[in-house]
């Protein structure tokens, strides 16, 4: 097992990418996978660790990494230490990190560049991180397949509904409590001024009716976060697409940050199952 933990690259907002890889080595490149985390995660939340695992036991190079300014910190990439960074991160930002680790990926800087394959790339997206890899995947030809977990399906609501817009943009920035950590995340009044500046790109129907390669959407009955009703639009706009409802599955799918067990949840392990079966056989 390879694991190049840590590995930090330049972005293109001043804030570095930290990211991971992790898989067998035995001399044949690999299918590359690149997960996005969602809105107030991090590549090490919960169970992404021991799901990276499971991925690379199946034969593949499992790629994550923190958006640059997701709050984290090369020092301490775990929860939210850099609120500042946090406050200035917006769609557009996030859309250009996966970029700039897409590239990253496909350059001779990366160390592991020979034990990949760079003609077999899945995107896949958790909650926010399912709108980012959409987007992405319906304006970049070297993305090959586009999974998404318990996505979302409308940036604008989230973004156009944030409260009082008018006190928001007098005061500067708006707080949303973090219900795990307690903390009031700030959010400056630019990330709704680069969705409206970008409204037509971060348009998530628009870019899912794109979609012309293997399209997996998979969300949980038991979501309240987002709701199932998302991951049936998802599937309506793209009608090539395959949902795939996991019973009983909350938001993360049955896990929890810290996630101190060995295993994956029932529910998170048929995720990987049915993500890992789709790959193969598309």
């Amino acid at each position: 097992m390879i694991h190049k933990t840590n590995q930090v690259i330049k972005g293109k907002h001043s804030k570095p990418i930290l990211m991971d890889f992790r898989y067998e080595l035995n001399n044949t490149p690999k299918p590359i996978i690149i997960f996005c985390h969602g809105y107030k995660g991090f590549k090490d939340w919960g169970a992404w660790n021991i799901t990276a695992d499971n991925f690379s036991k199946a034969g593949f190079c499992f790629i994550k990494f923190n958006f640059s300014h997701n709050g984290g910190t090369v020092e301490q990439p775990i929860d939210f230490p850099d609120l500042e960074a946090f406050a200035e991160n917006n769609y557009t930002k996030e859309l250009d990190d996966l970029d700039s680790v897409i590239n990253y990926i496909f350059s001779k800087d990366n160390p592991c560049y020979n034990d990949l394959n760079t003609n077999n790339i899945t995107l896949i997206g958790h909650s926010r991180g399912g709108g980012i890899t959409t987007i992405k995947t319906s304006e970049d030809s070297r993305i090959t397949t586009l999974i998404t977990w318990a996505s979302v399906c409308d940036f604008n609501k989230r973004t156009a509904t944030m409260g009082d817009l008018e006190a928001w943009k007098n005061e500067g920035v708006k707080y949303v409590l973090n219900g795990r950590t307690k903390q009031q995340m700030p959010h400056n009044y630019q990330f709704y001024e680069d969705f409206k500046a970008n409204e037509k790109r971060l348009n998530i129907e628009t870019a899912a009716k794109q979609i012309n390669i293997p399209h997996l959407i998979i969300h949980g009955d038991n979501d309240t976060n987002i709701l199932l009703g998302e991951a049936k639009k998802l599937h309506r706009w793209n009608p090539n697409s395959e949902l795939k409802i996991i019973d009983g599955a909350n938001h993360v799918f049955e896990t929890a940050h810290p996630w101190g067990k060995k295993d994956l949840s029932k529910e998170l392990l048929e995720v990987v199952n049915t993500t890992i079966s789709f790959i193969n056989v598309k």
